[in-house]
């Protein structure tokens, strides 16, 4: 097998970009005194450094088994399976064990590497890091698709709308209508799925609400869920101190003062008045479909009603624990903390994700998000990610420009 030049680096003159940012030990050998330890055992990283005969016996191992799906070059035409060539031999190698020892969730790998010694599986991490990477999805200089639309200002936009009623930043000046802002997500998108199917009967609102999909719907939820909550700014009739005492039976669902911890139950606090009776007369009769509702005010007067309200519109409402998503520029950022600038990843032992296939990203992420694939550091970054990001994410990186490995070769002994 010829090797490319890039191969045939001697073992003494290590890449900048590699020096930068991890020692590379041969088996046995020493660091200089006072250098760190890298921080995985030198045996991971003996892909590194590999003889021509090596990458020749490696591309042996791999011929009619690893290439029938990650292609005889080590680039992938198979949907889900990810591009090898030119990744960082020392990953390889690290899941290459990972897959032996069951810890990475994919029973087809599993048996693929089962029956592999170390030293072939160090070899062949050698040979894949050996060829030249798969080239971008889309060639440079091509227009690059949109990413997905940023939905809190999308949500800004769907929610203007609703206004005129709601209050601009959804703090109601219209008795009769309720505050949005400071409501959690999922209460707010339970109530609009309600208004639509009719299990809340309102015209107004059905109306309102039937065209809306469930992007907008998201969208506007997050909107108002971030914006900073106020008492509603309309009067309240009844006895805050009756109220008080009429409302103790609602503090298990709703919180002592109206805060819910629940995201399926809202808070009340600062809620308007007339709306807020309004509401509870409709679940009384039937209008608002809900059981335990129902129950809990089918023995409540209007006086007790009126009472309730005051109370609760006197409170100090709070905004819920929602985080303001983040943009793809600034997933990237994060991303290319571990991963290298565009995904170009300078860690032997990180994964290089530049111009890897968008289906294979989007697969491992949503494992690491479901908990099929295991990492302290990706598990937590994953688990923060929408659908929408990680396709956005997914594209992004299938469409950057890949830097080969600095791949090292030694002369055979």
């Amino acid at each position: 097998m010829k090797l490319s030049k890039r191969s045939m680096v001697v073992i003494g003159v290590l890449v900048a970009v590699m020096a930068a940012t991890v020692i590379v030990l041969t088996p046995g050998g020493d660091a200089p005194p006072g250098t760190p330890k890298p921080a995985a055992p030198a045996d991971d990283l003996r892909a590194v450094f590999a003889t021509a005969a090596d990458v020749a016996e490696g591309k042996r191992v791999t011929d009619g088994s690893c290439s029938r799906c990650h292609g005889a070059d080590g680039i992938s035409a198979t949907k889900g399976v990810p591009h090898v060539a030119g990744q960082r031999p020392a990953y390889l190698y690290a899941k290459l064990k990972a897959y032996q020892a069951g810890t990475r969730g994919d029973h087809g790998m599993e048996s693929a590497v089962k029956f592999l010694n170390d030293d072939a599986l160090v070899k062949v991490s050698a040979y894949y890091g050996s060829l030249e990477p798969a080239q971008p999805a889309q060639a440079d200089g091509a227009k690059t698709p949109p990413a997905s639309a940023d939905p809190l200002a999308a949500g800004k936009a769907a929610a203007a709308a609703c206004g005129g009623c709601h209050g601009e930043t959804g703090v109601t000046k219209v008795p009769g209508m309720p505050s949005l802002a400071g409501l959690d997500p999922k209460y707010f998108i339970s109530a609009m799925h309600a208004y639509k199917t009719g299990q809340r009967a309102h015209d107004t609102m059905k109306a309102l609400a039937t065209p809306l999909g469930d992007a907008e719907l998201k969208g506007i939820a997050l909107f108002y869920a971030l914006q900073k909550p106020a008492r509603a700014q309309t009067p309240a009739k009844g006895d805050v101190a009756a109220g008080k005492t009429a409302a103790a039976a609602c503090a298990g669902c709703h919180g002592e003062t109206g805060v819910s911890s629940n995201p399926a139950n809202p808070s009340l606090a600062g809620q308007d008045a007339q709306y807020f009776v309004a509401a509870l007369k409709a679940y009384k009769d039937g209008s608002r479909k809900e059981e335990t509702m129902k129950l809990a005010v089918s023995s409540l007067t209007d006086a007790a009603m009126a009472d309730m309200a005051a109370f609760y519109a006197a409170q100090e409402p709070r905004a819920p624990k929602v985080e303001k998503p983040l943009t793809l520029a600034e997933w990237v950022q994060r991303c290319d903390r571990c991963h290298g600038v565009n995904g170009n990843s300078t860690d032997p032992r990180t994964p290089a994700i530049a111009a890897q296939r968008a289906d294979y990203l989007q697969k491992a992420l949503r494992a690491y998000q479901g908990g099929q694939r295991k990492s302290s550091a990706m598990g937590p970054m994953s688990s923060a990610l929408s659908d929408g990001d990680v396709d956005d994410l997914a594209a992004f990186y299938t469409r950057q420009k890949a830097r080969a490995f600095a791949y090292v070769a030694v002369p055979a002994k």
